[in-house]
């Protein structure tokens, strides 16, 4: 159903139904409940809605700044209205090299994994250059959604050589700790960090609207003798995550 078609007035408007700006906070906040209106998606101009909806601009005015009231919307100044995220705020740190359950575990927070890949394959022109691969070999790739406390939160696409990781069904949550057991957890990575705008599919996986900002980040692992381990590229919700890293003043 489009926007226009869910707060067409005949659909619930009443005459008897209380003040109308109430009438369509509670139709909008229903939008919202529905996933008509998605997290961190704008809301349809002033103008727009009261031209759908035959109502006042006042009227619109008075009902957004109640669902911004009740923190189902947030109002930015020169922007305009957007529906919450309810996706949890994250703050990682870009010193420590560790996996997304143990993030998650730390902060108490349960994380789960939907697959989206698994197996063994023949490796990419750019696996092979990230794990320094040769011609004839072969890469265990692991894709899946990542989710803390039910939220989506991040897509991963992890390559390995199949010598490190033979077995890609060995790993069902954290990918390090199976690592750590065959006597290959990494010691040191190499991240790098983009900003992007989320393509249709990844934002749909992340459940939020098209376009909206997302995080890329590639990170090549390594182990203490230098062997590249793992060569994983990430996409994150931009409205879920703030990465921090501690500067110091370097020695001249």
């Amino acid at each position: 159903m489009t926007i226009a078609a869910f707060l067409a007035p005949d659909n619930w408007l009443l005459s008897d139904g209380g003040p109308r700006y109430v009438q369509l906070r509670q139709r909008l906040s229903e939008g919202v409940d529905q996933g008509l209106l998605k997290a961190g998606s704008p809301l349809p101009p002033e103008r727009e809605i009261a031209a759908i909806t035959e109502l006042s601009r006042v009227t619109v005015r008075k009902a957004i700044q109640a669902l911004a009231k009740d923190g189902i919307v947030v109002q930015k100044q020169g922007s305009g209205s957007f529906v919450a995220s309810n996706a949890p705020q994250i703050e990682q740190s870009l010193s420590r090299l560790t996996s997304f359950s143990e993030d998650m575990s730390r902060r108490g927070m349960k994380s789960t994994s939907i697959w989206l890949e698994r197996g063994v394959y023949m490796p990419s022109p750019d696996e092979v250059l990230a794990l320094a691969l040769s011609s004839d070999a072969s890469v265990s790739r692991i894709a899946r959604l990542r989710t803390a406390d039910g939220k989506p939160m991040a897509i991963e696409r992890a390559s390995l050589s199949s010598e490190i990781l033979p077995n890609p069904l060995l790993v069902e949550t954290s990918l390090y700790e199976v690592l750590e057991q065959v006597g290959f957890r990494p010691v040191r990575a190499l991240q790098k960090i983009s900003a992007i705008n989320l393509e249709e599919d990844n934002a749909a996986l992340l459940d939020v609207a098209p376009g909206k900002a997302g995080l890329r980040i590639e990170r090549t692992s390594y182990l203490a003798d230098g062997r590249t381990v793992e060569f994983t590229q990430s996409i994150y919700r931009g409205d879920a995550y703030n990465f921090v890293a501690e500067l110091r003043l370097a020695k001249e």
